[in-house]
């Protein structure tokens, strides 16, 4: 007697999305809002151009605003790409993450994605707090990590603001070259670990008051 074989067992959830598919959506999504902006480009329209069901930008990125901003990151992480930016000489990473912004944002297809209105500035706060921010915290370590990728984000953001979204005459006059010059020098104070002041036993008193005879007067 043939004993069938008992049928697999259905996982719960959503199947696994198919990477190609993702990246096709991204792929089409891109031209299209380059093309039509971010308003008039409809999902069917990006379906259609990626060749597949437009249930599946529901599934993979659950609205428009989503799949922009699967787009934009897509772009952001490329360029800051943590083997590229954050590996290497710790000595030269306030360069490279200079060169990395300025190589995004020079980039005249990312900026026209960014003038695409409340959504682009919606998702570059996110990516600036959730992405980078984050990466360089743990990138960095130690008690202070948090403080110093916040000071160096604050820089970075600054330079994209007075540069790039909402440019200043003197900011936006410079080149590359000269960008780098000039925040390279913060950056690097920025990166600088921050020095542990000892405690004595005393609460509120640090080491140097707490010895001897006290405070040197001026």
């Amino acid at each position: 007697m043939n004993i069938a074989a008992p049928a697999p067992a259905r996982t719960r959830g959503r199947p696994r999305g198919n990477p190609p598919t993702r990246e096709s959506l991204v792929s089409a999504a891109r031209a299209l809002f380059l093309e039509r902006g971010y308003r008039r480009t409809t999902l069917r329209a990006v379906a259609r151009a990626a060749g597949v069901d437009p249930a599946l930008i529901a599934y993979h990125f659950g609205s428009k605003k989503g799949l922009f901003a699967d787009v934009m990151q897509f772009q952001c992480a490329n360029a800051l790409a943590v083997e590229d930016v954050l590996g290497g000489d710790p000595a030269t990473l306030p360069d490279r993450l200079i060169d990395a912004v300025t190589g995004l944002w020079e980039d005249a297809d990312f900026l026209q994605l960014t003038e695409q209105g409340d959504e682009a500035a919606e998702v570059i706060r996110e990516y600036l707090e959730h992405e980078l921010l984050a990466r360089l915290v743990e990138f960095l370590g130690g008690q202070d990590a948090t403080a110093r990728a916040t000071a160096v984000v604050t820089i970075l953001g600054g330079l994209i603001y007075t540069r790039y979204l909402n440019p200043l005459p003197t900011p936006a006059a410079l080149t590359p070259s000269e960008t780098r010059q000039i925040l390279v020098p913060a950056l690097r104070a920025a990166l600088t670990p921050r020095p542990c002041i000892a405690q004595t036993g005393r609460a509120g008193r640090r080491g140097p008051l707490a010895s001897g005879g006290g405070a040197a007067r001026p």
